[in-house]
C-alpha cells in the first residue's frame, strides 16, 4: 500500500537529534595517548609509507575498500527535476542509508554544483584515490549518459548510474521469469518502451543484451513513436528510432508481447491493453502513478502479467533489489568496473532466487502463506534475507570470469558466512515485523491518549496501516491535541471511560468475578475499571480491541497491575517476564528478565528462560541462550553463580531442544574465541549468542540501559511475556519510533494468537 508522508513528519524525521540521516563513527578505539598517536601523529605515518611502496595497500591499511561515493549534481532528483545540489542531498543520504543497511556498505554522499558534464567528469574522476566505488544518481539525461561513459573507461573503480541500471537490472529479472511462465521466446517478443529517458533507454538496452531484437521493438515518447523520420533526433534516440508504419501508442501496442512504462501516470488505457497479443506483460514503472493503474489492467485481461514501481501490488520492481549488492560484490573482489557481465549476472541470480522455495520468515513479514514462483510473484521481495547471499557472489563471480576482478575470492562458503554477518536477516528485525503487521492490521487501545506521542504514534500506524488505533481519555482534550499538532485523525474511535456507563458496569462485574476471591469488592472494581489501564485492558479482554498499549508515562508496576488483574496469564504460566531487543552492529540480542522480576529463583529461572525462548522465536529465530553471572563455569561462588547453575542444569533438563549454557560472563558468552581457548565444552561455540538471561532484574535493567546509552544499540521493548492476550508497557519516556514499533509487534502478536 501508498505510505502516506506528511510534510511535518517528513521535516521533523531530518531534524530531530542530529540534522540528516548520517554520521561518521570511528571504528578503532580513540581513549588513551596511544591511541591518538596511532591514528594520526607520528603512528599514521607507517601506513602511509606503506601505500606510498605499494598503492593497493590502500585497501588494506584505509577504509576504501567498503566506501562507495553516492555523486548528484541535483538535476533530475527524484519527481523534482533539477532543484540543485543542496536540495538533492536529502535524497543522497537516503540512498547512502539503504546501502548501510541492505549492503554494510559505507558511504559519503558528495553533491556537486557543476551541470558541465566535461567539467563533472573531471571532478569525478579525481576522487578515485578516495573510495572504492562510485554510484551517480539523480543527473539528467542526456548528459548522464555521456558522464557515465567516460568515468567507467578512465577510472579504474566500479561506476554506476543506478537510475539507469537499478531498473533494468530488476525489471529484466522480471521480464525472464514472465517470459518462462508464458512460454516466449525473448528474440521473438515485440516490445514497446513508452519514455525516453535515462532509466528508458538504458532498460531497453539491457533487454537488447537479454536477448531483445532491436527490429522487434518501439520506443515511445509524449511526441509518440521515435520514428527514423522525425527531425532534429538526438543521439539516443536515433538508436532506437524505427521506420515501420507505426505513428502512436496505440498502433505500437496493437500484437505487442511486452509493455515497458517508464514515462508518467495513467498514459495507458484499458482498450490500449485489450490490442496487445496474447499473455501480455506490462511491466508500468512510472512512479508514484503507472502507466494504467494496477485494478484496470488486471480487469482488462485475465492473462496479463503485471508489475509497477509500487510495494502494494504484485511484483514490485525496486531498486533497492540490486544496487547494494552489486555494489557489495564488486567491491570484495576489488572489481575494476561494473561491466555488463556483471549486471547480467545479478539479473539472472534475482531471476533465479524467484523460483525457489521462498523462507517462511519472508511470508511471514508479507503475511503470505505460500508466496512462490508465478504471475503474482515474479522476483524476490525486498526483505528476503537470501538477496545479499545471492547477488553479491554472482556479480563477484561474473567480475572474476571477465578478468576485472584485483582481489579474487577462492573460498565461496566463508565469503556467504562474510555476507550473512555484514547484514542478514538481522538488521531488519522491525522491517519484517512491521511489514507482517500491514498484512493483518489489528485493534490497538492506547491507554494514554492525551499524550501528543501517542497521538503522533496512532497517527503513524494509521497513516501506514500498521493498526487499527483506539484512543482513550478525555474526548475534548484529545482533539484539542490532535488540532494543535495538526494531525489527522478523523475516523479514529476515541473512547472517554468515563462517559461509557453501560461498558462501565459489564467491565466491573467481569473483574469483580475475577477479583472476588482475591480481597477486591464490587465498588472497588467499579472504582478501578474507570481508570484507563483497567478499562483498556478489559476492551481487550471482552474482545472490543485486539490489543492494549500504556506506560508512556507511568511507572511498569503500576501500569501491569490492571492487565494482570483483567487478562491475567497464559494457562500453564505462573508468572509473566519483560524481554527487551537489543538492535546492535552485530544483530539483535534480546535480554530478559530487564523489567518485571524481582529476584527470581531457579525454578523461576526456568521458567522465564521458556517464555523468552518462545518469544525470540516469535521473531523467526532461534534462540541461543547464556546464563549470565560473575562466574564462569563455577570459577567462583556465591549465591547468583550457584543459581545461575542450577537453573541452566534444570532448563538443559526441562527443555532438552535449546541451545543453552552457563554460568558465564557476559564477555565470555559474547567471546566465541575465550570459549574455544578456555572452555572448549561449551555448547555455544560457533553459535553466536543472541539471549541473555540475567540473574536478576537488577542487572538486566542496568544492562540494557547501559547498552541504549552508551553502546549504540536501539532498545525495542519492554516486551511482555506470558500474558494471556497481547499488553505490551512502554518504557517511561519512549519515542514515538518506539511506540510504532511496540504497537507492531503487538499487532503480530494479536495476529499470532488469532491463528493459534
Amino acid at each position: 500500500m501508498a505510505i502516506k508522508i506528511r510534510k511535518e513528519d517528513a521535516l521533523n524525521y531530518h531534524t530531530q537529534g542530529s540534522p540528516g540521516k548520517i554520521e561518521v563513527i570511528p571504528t578503532k578505539p580513540l581513549s588513551s595517548q596511544l591511541d591518538l598517536a596511532l591514528a594520526y601523529s607520528p603512528g599514521v605515518a607507517e601506513p602511509c609509507k606503506e601505500i606510498h611502496q605499494d598503492v593497493e595497500n590502500v585497501y588494506k591499511y584505509t577504509a576504501k575498500g567498503n566506501l562507495v561515493a553516492v555523486i548528484s549534481n541535483g538535476t533530475a532528483v527524484l519527481g523534482l527535476g533539477d532543484i540543485g545540489p543542496e536540495a538533492g542531498k536529502p535524497v543522497m543520504e537516503g540512498k547512502g542509508v539503504l546501502f548501510k543497511k541492505f549492503a554494510g556498505i559505507d558511504v559519503f554522499d558528495i553533491e556537486i554544483n557543476e551541470k558541465d558534464p566535461k567539467k563533472l567528469i573531471e571532478i569525478i574522476r579525481s576522487l578515485e584515490p578516495t573510495f572504492g566505488g562510485v554510484n551517480l544518481e539523480d543527473i539528467k539525461a542526456p548528459e548522464c549518459f555521456e558522464i557515465e561513459q567516460t568515468l567507467k573507461k578512465e577510472m579504474n573503480i566500479p561506476v554506476m548510474h543506478d537510475d539507469q541500471h537499478g531498473t533494468a537490472i530488476i525489471s529484466g529479472a522480471a521480464l525472464l521469469n514472465a517470459l518462462e511462465i508464458v512460454e516466449k521466446d525473448i528474440s521473438q517478443i515485440k516490445l514497446v518502451v513508452n519514455g525516453a529517458g535515462a532509466s528508458a533507454v538504458s532498460c531497453t538496452r539491457f533487454y537488447m543484451s537479454l536477448g531483445v531484437k532491436r527490429e522487434n521493438l518501439v520506443m515511445c515518447d509524449k511526441e509518440g513513436v521515435i520514428r527514423q523520420d522525425r527531425p532534429e533526433l538526438d543521439e539516443i534516440k536515433q538508436e532506437f528510432a524505427t521506420d515501420r508504419d507505426i505513428h502512436t501508442l496505440s498502433d505500437a501496442l496493437t500484437g505487442a508481447d511486452v509493455f515497458l512504462g517508464l514515462s508518467a501516470g495513467n498514459v495507458v488505457s484499458q482498450d490500449q491493453v485489450k490490442l496487445m497479443g496474447p499473455d501480455p506483460i506490462v511491466f508500468a514503472l512510472a512512479n508514484p502513478d503507472p502507466e494504467i493503474p494496477y485494478e484496470l489492467a488486471v480487469s482488462a485481461r485475465e492473462d496479463l502479467i503485471m508489475a509497477t514501481g509500487r510495494s502494494d501490488h504484485p511484483n514490485q520492481v525496486n531498486n533497492v533489489l540490486g544496487f547494494p549488492y552489486i555494489f557489495r560484490g564488486a567491491l570484495d573482489v576489488r572489481a575494476t568496473a561494473i561491466n555488463e557481465e556483471m549486471k547480467l549476472a545479478a539479473a539472472k541470480a534475482i531471476a533465479k532466487l524467484a523460483k525457489e522455495p521462498v523462507p517462511d520468515i519472508v511470508n511471514k513479514a508479507y503475511g503470505e502463506s505460500k508466496l512462490g514462483f508465478g504471475r503474482l510473484y515474479l522476483i524476490p521481495k525486498p526483505l528476503d534475507p537470501r538477496l545479499i547471499t545471492t547477488i553479491a557472489p554472482a556479480v563477484a563471480k561474473a567480475a572474476i570470469e571477465t578478468g576485472v576482478a584485483k582481489n579474487p575470492i577462492t573460498d565461496w562458503e566463508a565469503y556467504e558466512l562474510e555476507l550473512q554477518e555484514r547484514i542478514g536477516i538481522d538488521q531488519r528485525l522491525m522491517s519484517v515485523v512491521i511489514a507482517r503487521a500491514k498484512k493483518e492490521p489489528k485493534r490497538v487501545v492506547f491507554a494514554e491518549a492525551d499524550n501528543r506521542k501517542i497521538l503522533k504514534a496512532a497517527q503513524t500506524v494509521k497513516d501506514e496501516k500498521i493498526a487499527i488505533p483506539i484512543l482513550l481519555g478525555n474526548k475534548e482534550r484529545i482533539l484539542t491535541l490532535i488540532e494543535e499538532n495538526s494531525l489527522d485523525l478523523q475516523g479514529v474511535t476515541i473512547i472517554d471511560p468515563m462517559e461509557e456507563g453501560k461498558t462501565l458496569s459489564q467491565f466491573a462485574d467481569i473483574l469483580y468475578k475475577k477479583r472476588m476471591r482475591k480481597g477486591m469488592t464490587h465498588g472497588d472494581a467499579a472504582r478501578l475499571v474507570t481508570q484507563r489501564n483497567y478499562f483498556g485492558a478489559m476492551m481487550v479482554e471482552t474482545g472490543m480491541a485486539d490489543a492494549f498499549i500504556s506506560g508512556l508515562t507511568r511507572d511498569y508496576p503500576k501500569t501491569i497491575l490492571p492487565s494482570l488483574h483483567s487478562i491475567g496469564v497464559k494457562d500453564g504460566t505462573k508468572r509473566v517476564a519483560g524481554m527487551y531487543i537489543m538492535n546492535t552492529d552485530k544483530g539483535p540480542y534480546f535480554f530478559a528478565d530487564a523489567t518485571v522480576n524481582l529476584n527470581p529463583t531457579a525454578e523461576e529461572l526456568v521458567e522465564i528462560i521458556g517464555l523468552t525462548a518462545e518469544a525470540v522465536r516469535f521473531f523467526n529465530m532461534e534462540p541461543r541462550i547464556a546464563m549470565l553471572s560473575y562466574s564462569n563455569f563455577g570459577s567462583a561462588k556465591g549465591e547468583i553463580a550457584e543459581k545461575m547453575a542450577k537453573a541452566t542444569a534444570l532448563a538443559k533438563a526441562k527443555y532438552p531442544e535449546l541451545i543453552i549454557e552457563g554460568e558465564m560472563q557476559a564477555n565470555v558468552a559474547l567471546n566465541d574465541e575465550i570459549q574455544k581457548e578456555v572452555y572448549p565444552f561449551s555448547n555455544l561455540i560457533g553459535k553466536r549468542v543472541n539471549t541473555l538471561i540475567f540473574p536478576d532484574l537488577s542487572s538486566g535493567n542496568i544492562a540494557y540501559k547501559l547498552m541504549a546509552e552508551l553502546g549504540n544499540a536501539e532498545a525495542i521493548g519492554p516486551i511482555l511475556l506470558g500474558m494471556d492476550k497481547p499488553v505490551h508497557i512502554l518504557q517511561l519516556g519512549s519515542s514515538i519510533r518506539e511506540i510504532v514499533n511496540m504497537v507492531a509487534i503487538a499487532v503480530v502478536d494479536a495476529q499470532t494468537l488469532g491463528q493459534s
